[in-house]
């Protein structure tokens, strides 16, 4: 059901110094800041030849990074993102085999329709699926 990997996500307290770190010392091409409020974030993409890192920021006290932060104030790795075919149909998938999935789709950072699984069911690693 999953294909290749799409982004590896990196919460971060401020993605323009991170953004600056991946930029400038390790020479990669990094996109403009992008708010989504709808899911409390300001997200950047580094973009990389066979996948990309996502740098997450909390938009808010209510962001679920906020909370990550306040657990991890250095930062550190968020969620993994696996390509799928059809976000209804693994999601379906993902149920059937006994793992939480949090909520229905929503339109992510890349305009697709994505889910995310819970990480107590994916060896301890919030798992996000977005449609291809």
């Amino acid at each position: 059901m999953i294909g290749r990997l799409n982004h590896v996500a990196i919460a971060t307290q401020d993605v323009a110094a991170a953004s600056e770190v991946y930029r400038g010392a390790m020479g990669a091409k990094v996109t403009e800041p992008q708010d989504l409020p709808e899911h409390g974030v300001r997200v950047v993409f580094v973009e990389l030849p066979n996948t990309k890192v996502e740098l997450l920021e909390p938009l808010g006290e209510n962001s679920p990074i906020a909370a990550f932060l306040a657990k991890n104030p250095a930062g550190g790795l968020h969620h993994v993102c696996y390509e799928v075919e059809d976000i209804e149909a693994a999601a379906a998938q993902v149920a059937a085999g006994g793992a939480r999935v949090l909520g229905p789709p929503k339109i992510g950072a890349h305009g697709k329709p994505v889910v995310f699984i819970h990480p107590k069911d994916v060896s301890g690693v919030l798992t996000e699926l977005e449609q291809v």
